[in-house]
């Protein structure tokens, strides 16, 4: 690789990095939303997506999860 073609890659790394980052905060608050939200409060016409929501949320592996709960300094449930 020459030096051109190593500065992309390296743009291109930083540009995913970011993405990543911001993508885990919007995770994060998607599971904090979803952890206090109590279903049975929600019109029927939402709980639909609400578990949509949740059921992506769970398949996530567990270390990613984590990620996007510290990006937005919410602690795991335990439980």
């Amino acid at each position: 690789m020459n030096k051109h073609e190593v500065e992309l890659l390296s743009q291109e790394i930083e540009m995913l990095m970011n993405e990543r980052a911001r993508l885990l905060k919007v995770v994060g608050a998607a599971a904090v939303l979803v952890a206090n939200t109590d279903a049975k409060s929600l019109p029927d016409s939402v709980v639909e997506a609400a578990e949509m929501l949740s059921e992506m949320l769970n398949s996530l592996p567990e270390e990613t999860l984590k990620d996007a709960l510290e990006s937005v300094l919410a602690e795991p449930d335990e439980s």
